[in-house]
């Protein structure tokens, strides 16, 4: 009985490994699949996506440390996609109150109407990609996903 053990821990350790590369290999693909249709349907990027995508949800405004570590990007990519965002007028700056070197970006209401139009579409997109999910599917993926994140949250 001591040598099964061993073996069904192993195994389960390679069915694990095994769902992790699925994971990576399905996330990349739905990935992909948007960034292409962003670039052929909208002329536009994903991380420019993510940005305005980002400030929709802040419209206030958020500093610019504050959404590079909202997107988890360096501050250097970001200032570059708000420069351009703000070149196109879809997005400006404005100093923080108190702080004559920070800076708050949002978008304009340009921009929200341009993000809105962006939204609609990925949305539709990514119903699309995982179409063949339906609802009690979409629910059990949700709680798998919730254990895992929690199960890392709790850890020490």
């Amino acid at each position: 009985m001591s040598q099964t053990r061993p073996h069904a821990v192993e195994s389960l350790s390679k069915d694990r490994l095994r769902l992790w590369l699925r994971l990576l290999k399905v996330t990349g693909h739905v990935e992909s699949e948007l960034r292409r249709r962003l670039r052929a349907d909208h002329a536009t990027t994903l991380p420019r996506f993510d940005v305005m995508a980002a400030l929709a949800r802040h419209p206030k405004g958020l500093r610019m440390s504050d959404l590079s570590d909202f997107l988890r990007v360096s501050n250097g990519n970001v200032t570059g996609i708000v420069d351009r965002l703000t070149e196109e007028g879809l997005a400006l700056r404005v100093a923080v109150e108190g702080d004559r070197r920070a800076q708050l970006a949002r978008l304009t209401p340009a921009g929200e109407a341009a993000f809105a139009e962006l939204a609609a579409a990925h949305e539709a997109w990514v119903n699309d990609l995982l179409g063949t999910l339906d609802a009690p599917m979409i629910e059990q993926a949700f709680d798998l996903l919730t254990r895992i994140e929690h199960r890392e949250t709790e850890r020490p």
